[in-house]
């Protein structure tokens, strides 16, 4: 019984010992060569918001300053729409019965990169929607879009930030019948959500829905198949068209339609 013992201790010290000298297998970023951008504007009082928005980004300062007891403190209070700004919507946005806020799954939040970039066309057309023709292109340059992957749109509106008039196409008050911007066309965005099944769609302008869209096609079809949307992204000139990695994390709100959202992206330096 001694000589067993003595053995599994042995080949337990062993077995402690390997584990030190070589590193587990598994999956890691490489974070030395990699630079982090930044995908979200900072909410403030320029924040945009949709025109029918009844309120926008505010901010209230509690207190500031130093305290009966001598130290310093600093803290705020904030209240905002869920939609404004950088943020998520939640499938549920625009589909019954689909997740919401809190329901999504945190680990779609996290996935490669996918940059498809319109900007060209977009600056010639205002209006411009994603085509299928231009999956199809990214792809043939590319290679085939992974699934579950957070498929992006550049567009180059986020120069336009916070101009309202030049973001949005119109900034007249509670009127959004003459907006005029880029995004997803419903027939790509279709194509995508049953042919490439990703874990996000995101887009540097203020809907997954180009400005003039009235029925807000690509809403309901990516809410159907339980697929979040990211707006009013930025910096999307600093990532590759493939060979990033996304982690969007929105604020939690338990029932929620959406919510802000700090989203970066781990790019090749």
């Amino acid at each position: 019984m001694k000589k067993r013992t003595a053995l599994g201790g042995l080949l337990l010290c062993l077995t402690f010992s390997a584990a030190r000298l070589e590193p587990a297998q598994a999956q890691s970023l490489d974070l030395a060569s990699s630079k982090v951008v930044d995908l979200s504007h900072a909410f403030n009082a320029e924040t945009v918001y949709w025109p029918t928005s009844p309120s926008g980004f505010e901010l209230r300062v509690l207190h500031k300053g130093p305290t009966k007891a001598g130290f310093f403190y600093f803290a705020n209070e904030f209240c905002s729409p869920e939609h404004g700004g950088t943020h998520l919507d939640a499938p549920m946005h625009f589909a019954e019965g689909r997740w919401t806020n809190a329901e999504i799954p945190v680990e779609r939040f996290v996935g490669p990169a996918i940059v498809i970039d319109v900007a060209a066309k977009a600056a010639a057309n205002p209006d411009y929607l994603l085509t299928i023709e231009d999956i199809a292109a990214w792809e043939a340059a590319h290679g085939r879009i992974p699934d579950k992957a957070i498929v992006l749109l550049r567009t180059g509106w986020s120069a336009r930030w916070p101009d309202k008039r030049a973001y949005l196409g119109d900034d007249t008050p509670g009127d959004a019948a003459h907006l005029h911007f880029p995004s997803f066309g419903p027939e790509a965005a279709a194509w995508l959500a049953k042919e490439r099944r990703p874990n996000l769609i995101g887009v540097d302008t203020a809907s997954v829905d180009n400005g003039p869209s009235q029925d807000f096609m690509v809403h309901r079809i990516i809410g159907a198949a339980n697929i979040g949307g990211l707006e009013n992204l930025t910096n999307l000139d600093q990532l590759p068209p493939t060979g990033a990695v996304v982690i969007a994390l929105p604020m939690k709100i338990e029932k929620g339609s959406g919510g802000p959202a700090r989203i970066i992206a781990l790019a090749p330096r």
